[in-house]
Order: structure tokens, then C-alpha cells, then sequence
């Protein structure tokens, strides 16, 4: 009877776990269907309803995302209302689609003391490209003597402008726009030159250029290279010595704060969306030009150095490459960078500035260091640099002979 009672628990038990078993599988396709309806309730609600923080727009949306990472200007503190309607320009500008040109340029920028002696060269650079470039051409001292067609006819003339004698009633014409090293009026050329070449709604890039500037690659290659990113080329880092922040006067405050302060060569390529950004500026304009310049609360501050790189570093920090793509360079330590000479001009050398991948900032003060960092674009490691300085013209004829054969590299 025992065994008999035994064998009858044994038998339930066995029909209960199968039961179990059954149950189970019926109810895993179940949860597979509502798990996945979920998700796609989910996507659907992401894509009607599109993220609002930066962490969730690049999981879930194909847009733009970059716009979320634009800090506001000095959110620990109330703006002063100079600041807000700067502020809000600024964030409608970078909101804004730029215009879509069917035809869009690369306007060179060239800022020279006189003639352009490497202007052979830049003929033969741009030959073949004529609907894909502009040109303009501010000389500072005396008038330049174009030896190609691209340049003639591409002066920016300085202003006249009425200026009061002292001590007397007549009025005299004097020239403004002589660009002076160290002195804010080279800002002010830059603020020309991008004006003027704003005009054409063609003009999607800016590129400023010096009389010592000569290629590195072919027409093709800048432009692709330019063209295909959506960044500006905009030096800018961080220079705690005494030719970086050292330069820094807290006159600048509340506008400009000492930890925003950047340095950087004021060798630019800046998209269409910026170059009416620094238009747009007033503000921090005014604030470089009164407090940063030579021999200013004893030191001297130079604001082709850090208008840029300051201003971008505050506006819009996600939008520029901070590096430039004219080679320079600042190995010797000096004021000024190294100029290369005829003997310097060898395939070889050419060869190997087209294929640097890092750029180096080197910082000021006794324990002065050199900063590297791969060169990126569209987040892919490429060669840094499109253009180099400083070559003296007698270096022409090397330069034109090894033209074709670097560049085509």
C-alpha cells in the first residue's frame, strides 16, 4: 500500500515539472514579442520626438550633434544684456543651415606687405581650377605689381579716411589699414579681407594666406580637404607661460576670463558660419583691442595671437580643429619662426612636410616644451598641413621646379 502511494506521489510530481516545462516554452515567445515591441515603440518615440541632451542625440539621432556640445558663455554667472544679444547672434548664426552653393569656392585670403613674389608659383597652383577659388589681396606698404592674371584686379585698397590735425582746422587725408606687427590693426585686416570676400555667397571657405606662404599638395587636395569637413581650421591651445596667459589682463573681465585665455598662429581656414560670426563681433572685439596690446600693464599682448583662438575657444569649441594648416616652424625658439632659404629646398624636404601627422604648440617660460598631437580630419588621422612659411623669395625657382613632383605625392 505504501509503495503503492509512493509511486502515485512520484507520477504527480513527474506531470507537475512537465507541466512547468510546458508553460515555459508558451510563455518565451511571448516575452520575445512584447520585448521587442518595446524597442520599437521606443525608436519610434526617439525619432518623433527628437533628444534633447548630447548624451542621447548621439545614441539616437543622425543629425547634427554637435550643437549640444556649444557651452553657454560664463553660465556661472548672469550675462550682462552686452553679452546676451552677442550670445544670442552667435547660437543663431551656428544654428542656421549655411547656404548651399552650386558653385562653392575657396577664397584666398593673402595679407603682404608689397608684391607677391611667389605668385609664379600660384599661378601654376591654381591654373585649371578658375570657377573653384577667389582671390584677394591686401598689401599693407606699397602696391603690389601682379605678375598673374588671378591677382590683378584683386586688391582690397586701404580706407581714406578724415582725420583732424592738431592745432589746426584743415582736415587731412590719412591712410588707415598699414598692417604693423605686434598692433590690432592686423586684426583688423583679417576683418577686411573676410568683408570683402563675404560678398560672394559662393565663398564657403577662408583662407589666410601671407606672402611667404607657398603649397604643399595640389588644387585638388586642399580643396577636398577643406571642403569635406565641417570644422574650421582655428589654432588654438594652452600657453600657461609668460607669452600665453602671462599676456592676460584681468581688464578683460567679466567677458573674458583668465581660464578661456588661448593662444594660437593666426594662420586660419574658417567655413562660411564663422567668418560672419567674427563680422557679427563687437563685444570681445573691443575687448582685445583695448586690452591686449603692446607694452599694456607692462607686457605685451598680441591680438593676432589671441582674438581667434580666445573667441572660438568661448563660442564654439567643438567647431574648430585648434590647429592650423600652414606649416610653421617654431623649433628655434625665437620671436620669429624659421624662414627657409634656397639651400633649404630639396625634393626631400618638401616631401617630408607634406607627410607630418602631428602638430606641435610650444609653450613659453624657462622649462619651454613642445605639445604634439595627431592631426584629424573627419576624425581620421591625415597629414597636418596644405601650406608652409616662411620661404624667402629667392627660394621661387627650386620651389616651381619641384612643384609638380610633391605635390603629387
Amino acid at each position: 500500500m505504501k509503495a503503492t502511494r509512493a509511486w502515485q506521489r512520484r507520477i504527480k510530481d513527474i506531470l507537475l515539472m512537465s507541466g512547468s516545462r510546458q508553460r515555459s516554452r508558451l510563455k518565451r515567445p511571448v516575452w520575445i514579442i512584447v520585448l521587442v515591441t518595446f524597442v520599437i515603440i521606443f525608436l519610434i518615440t526617439a525619432f518623433l520626438y527628437p533628444p534633447t541632451t548630447s548624451a542621447a542625440c548621439y545614441i539616437f539621432s543622425s543629425r547634427d550633434c554637435t550643437l549640444f556640445n556649444k557651452p553657454s558663455i560664463f553660465t556661472a554667472r548672469e550675462l550682462s544684456d552686452e553679452e546676451t544679444r552677442s550670445h544670442v547672434v552667435f547660437r543663431e548664426i551656428l544654428n542656421t543651415p549655411p547656404i548651399q552653393s552650386k558653385n562653392p569656392k575657396i577664397a584666398f585670403l593673402f595679407l603682404t606687405s608689397g608684391t607677391l613674389h611667389f605668385e609664379p608659383l600660384w599661378d601654376k597652383f591654381f591654373r585649371g581650377h578658375e570657377d573653384r577659388f577667389s582671390v584677394y589681396v591686401h598689401a599693407s606698404r606699397e602696391k603690389p605689381v601682379h605678375t598673374s592674371h588671378y591677382f590683378i584686379g584683386r586688391d582690397i585698397h586701404r580706407e581714406t579716411v578724415l582725420k583732424r590735425k592738431e592745432g589746426k582746422k584743415k582736415k587731412k587725408l590719412s591712410k588707415d589699414g598699414r598692417v604693423v606687427w605686434g598692433k590690432f590693426s592686423m586684426v583688423d585686416i583679417e576683418r577686411r579681407l573676410l568683408a570683402r570676400s563675404l560678398l560672394d555667397p559662393d565663398n564657403q571657405q577662408f583662407l589666410l594666406l601671407s606672402d611667404s606662404c607657398v603649397p604643399l599638395h595640389n588644387f585638388d587636395y586642399v580643396y577636398n580637404y577643406l571642403m569635406l569637413t565641417n570644422v574650421s581650421f582655428i589654432d588654438c591651445f594652452v600657453d600657461l607661460g609668460p607669452h600665453g596667459t602671462g599676456r592676460y589682463s584681468e581688464r578683460m573681465m567679466p567677458e573674458v576670463e583668465k581660464n578661456a585665455f588661448r593662444k594660437g598662429s593666426q594662420w586660419f581656414s574658417m567655413k562660411r558660419q564663422h567668418a560672419i560670426i567674427v563680422m557679427a563681433d563687437n563685444l570681445y572685439y573691443r575687448k582685445f583691442k583695448n586690452y591686449c596690446k603692446p607694452h599694456m600693464d607692462g607686457r605685451n599682448c598680441y591680438s593676432d595671437e589671441h582674438y581667434l583662438p580666445t573667441f572660438f575657444n568661448m563660442i564654439d569649441p567643438s567647431g574648430v580643429a585648434n590647429r592650423s594648416v600652414t606649416y610653421v616652424d617654431w623649433s628655434e625658439g625665437k620671436w620669429h619662426p624659421r624662414a627657409f632659404r634656397a639651400q633649404d629646398i630639396t625634393f626631400e624636404f618638401l616631401k617630408n612636410l607634406t607627410f607630418i601627422e602631428e602638430s606641435i604648440h610650444f609653450t613659453s617660460g624657462p622649462k619651454r616644451r613642445g605639445i604634439s598631437r595627431p592631426c584629424l580630419w573627419n576624425s581620421m588621422k591625415r597629414p597636418c598641413y596644405l601650406f608652409a612659411r616662411k620661404f624667402y623669395p629667392e627660394t621661387l625657382h627650386r620651389l616651381i621646379i619641384h612643384f609638380s613632383n610633391y605635390t603629387t605625392i
